[in-house]
């Protein structure tokens, strides 16, 4: 097919060929499941999947990732359908993206990973959010770099002899250091941002507070329960990682302790590593939680690949051994005898955040949990220490409260920096 047979998409509009491979060690996935995903993130970053190409392959061809008749193949569905974008479903080696460019010049050829990586760039609110983008952008493009300066390279290869480096070489070399350099700044950065926010972090731990953090695949609805529990206004929309920064809101449990609530980036299915690397600070909210609340999208075909796709990325953040109560959501489109049997699972709840069904069981196991997570303690507050009555009403559990002629008698439960605050103020047994 003649190259110059392509027609250009009008300006501003990306129209996309989808590809993957059929392979054996999916995970749980189908190949559909895949492809469908990766039509919901090229929506979410502005394109319109025009048509799909498949193989079956036990694994990717290392020069182009799939044959070379599937390549033609693609060639002609691009010519077909106008398509200017090709997408693949994996993370494509440098040297395969640029043979597969070599091979597809009227089209832009991106895979999985930079297409999530367009997906975060657009909507990377913060300042730390924008860091940590740029710095898994740049990471990911250093590698790649060779084939921006392809049409140099012949004039390099063209100087003679004598020429030891061209306008080609020359340009990449000074491309690779200033990518180099500004990674180098962004990390220094980070290392600084990070640095505010672990204040931050052990300001709580100092302060007894009880810390939760919802966990989940992107879209599962994490951020629709959060504004549910706390009255927060964080955006909710219907597309894959709406949102990208972590938010933290103070949350009052039944039993009238004070805990807070963090909301995270949502995982994804090969969620690609560098992302995961530029947000570990962020994630360290995960990390460092007394009790992850891992919603689960009950609704969705794929929930139970979703929710092992999020036990990966847990691990890999050294965040798997956390407490950890899954929750159900979306159950009001979930038949009667569906949501039963969800609720009768160890560890797990069955709510509608978007309904507002189900949150008063899910803080009731919530106080359960937090409750046994301190220590048991009777102490005799006198009258004038009404701040520590406040403290032990706020950051602990109290189990019973009876006022006495030398103080205020409590039983309760609490972390072992609230217990702290009130040493030297133990009962006495007969008290």
């Amino acid at each position: 097919m003649p190259r110059e047979a392509y027609e250009v998409s009008e300006q501003g509009s990306d129209r996309a060929i989808l590809v993957g491979i059929d392979r054996a060690d999916s995970g749980g996935w189908t190949l559909d499941d895949d492809l469908a995903e990766l039509q919901r993130l090229a929506d979410t970053a502005g394109a319109v999947a025009v048509g799909s190409v498949t193989q079956r392959l036990e694994r990717a061809n290392p020069r182009t990732f799939i044959g070379s008749g599937k390549v033609d193949e693609v060639e002609g569905l691009a010519f077909e359908t106008g398509a200017n974008t090709v997408i693949f479903d994996d993370e494509l080696t440098p040297s395969q993206q640029a043979n597969l460019e070599g091979l597809l010049p009227r089209v832009r050829v991106i895979d999985r990973t930079q297409l999530i990586l367009d997906i975060f760039a657009l909507h990377a609110v913060s300042h730390e959010g924008k860091l940590q983008v740029e710095l898994a952008r740049l990471e990911y493009l250093l590698p790649r770099l060779r084939g921006m300066w392809g049409h140099l390279e012949a004039e390099r290869l063209g100087g003679g002899r004598g020429a030891r480096f061209g306008a080609g070489e020359s340009q990449l070399e000074a491309d690779r250091r200033l990518t180099r350099k500004r990674i180098s700044e962004l990390k220094r950065e980070l290392k600084t941002v990070a640095r505010t926010r672990e204040t931050q972090r052990a300001s709580r731990a100092r302060s007894g507070v009880f810390r939760v953090a919802l966990v989940g695949y992107t879209n599962a609805g994490k951020s629709t329960l959060l504004n549910a529990l706390t009255e927060a206004d964080v955006l909710v929309q219907d597309q894959l990682f709406a949102t990208l920064d972590a938010t933290t809101r103070r949350l009052d449990l039944p039993d009238g302790r004070a805990i807070t609530l963090t909301d995270t980036v949502g995982f994804i299915n090969k969620l690609p590593h560098g992302l995961v690397e530029a947000f570990k600070s962020t994630l360290d909210e995960v990390r460092e939680a007394d009790l992850l609340l891992h919603v689960v999208d009950a609704s969705h075909p794929n929930a139970i690949a979703q929710a092992a796709a999020v036990k990966v990325v847990l691990e890999e953040i050294a965040a798997s051994a956390r407490p950890q109560l899954v929750v159900y959501n979306k159950s009001d489109v979930l038949p009667a005898d569906e949501q039963s049997r969800l609720g009768s699972l160890p560890g797990s709840v069955v709510v509608s955040a978007r309904a507002r069904t189900g949150l008063d069981a899910l803080l009731e196991k919530v106080a359960v949990i937090a409750a046994q997570s301190g220590a048991s303690l009777r102490v005799l507050v006198p009258y004038q220490r009404g701040d520590l009555v406040e403290l032990a009403h706020e950051r602990a559990h109290v189990l019973s409260e009876e006022h006495t002629p030398a103080g205020t008698l409590l039983t309760l439960t609490a972390p072992p920096a609230v217990a702290a605050r009130f040493a030297g103020l133990e009962a006495d047994p007969s008290d």
